[in-house]
């Protein structure tokens, strides 16, 4: 069955960086486009990032603009979400989400397949 798993969350200050990780299993890695979302208390998921399947096409909130960048590597189905210059409202659960389509796209209702999300705590 369709798996995605994410990793690579954890507490850090403000101006910090990590990187998150989605292991991708099930489908077909290399031809579906891929996105980052995230869901802060009280608030509703917001989209983060995507990446089309072949990495040509790559889409960002503009609140992370220039600071995060996606990226995946086909032969070992991971996608990686960097993210540098980490501020308090990016404290959030992170989910990775999977499309059929290999376009990329910025709304929830595009993909089909979901992680169970890794959370991101920015504080000092």
């Amino acid at each position: 069955q369709v798996q995605l798993v994410e990793s690579g969350g954890g507490l850090v200050q403000p101006g910090g960086s990590l990187r998150l990780s989605c292991a991708a299993s099930g489908f077909t890695f290399s031809t579906s486009a891929m996105g980052w979302f995230r869901q802060a208390p009280g608030k509703e998921r917001e989209f983060v990032a995507s990446i089309s399947s072949g990495q040509s096409t790559s889409f960002y909130a503009d609140s992370v603009k220039g600071r995060f960048t996606i990226s995946r590597d086909n032969v070992r189905r991971i996608l990686f979400l960097q993210m540098i210059s980490l501020k308090s409202e990016d404290t959030a659960a992170y989910y990775c989400a999977a499309r059929v389509s290999g376009l990329a796209a910025p709304t929830e209702d595009d993909y089909t397949y979901w992680g169970r999300g890794t959370q991101v705590t920015v504080s000092s």
